[in-house]
């Protein structure tokens, strides 16, 4: 695995999220605003994440799809607890505790583990199958 190549690409796959989740606040579409922020962001994942794992798999890696989501899982996770949680989530009376229990964490956490698993088995591995028979 380049490690280098997943951590650049896992920061603005985070980038972008959040931007996005920020994003959501100011279309009041439902009127729980964290539900609707949370909602945002799990749309915006899929094809974050199909498209980071596109330009990883560009340079002909072979790691699985499975380690490459927990990889920008796990980047992801780390920045949320470095920046997310101080800046946007304590002031407003969250905490760690509060954010990292969340349901709706977890689940998008899982959106980036299969999207990439998905992207792998459908791009990476079906033309590997394809190309050798």
């Amino acid at each position: 695995m380049n490690y280098l190549r997943a951590f650049g690409i896992g920061v603005v796959i985070w980038i972008i999220g959040v931007s996005l989740y920020t994003f959501s606040f100011y279309i009041p579409i439902l009127e729980n605003p964290e539900l609707q922020a949370n909602i945002f962001l799990s749309i915006g994942v899929v094809p974050l994440v199909w498209f980071g794992s596109k330009l990883y798999y560009r340079k002909n890696n072979t790691t699985k799809g499975y380690w490459l989501g927990l990889v920008f899982f796990s980047i992801a996770a780390v920045l949320d607890a470095l920046v997310t949680v101080p800046l946007f989530i304590e002031p407003y009376g969250g905490s760690y505790y509060s954010f990292f229990t969340a349901i709706g964490f977890w689940l998008i956490g899982m959106e980036f583990v299969i999207t990439a698993t998905c992207y792998w088995y459908v791009e990476v591995n079906g033309k590997k199958e394809t190309i050798n028979s």
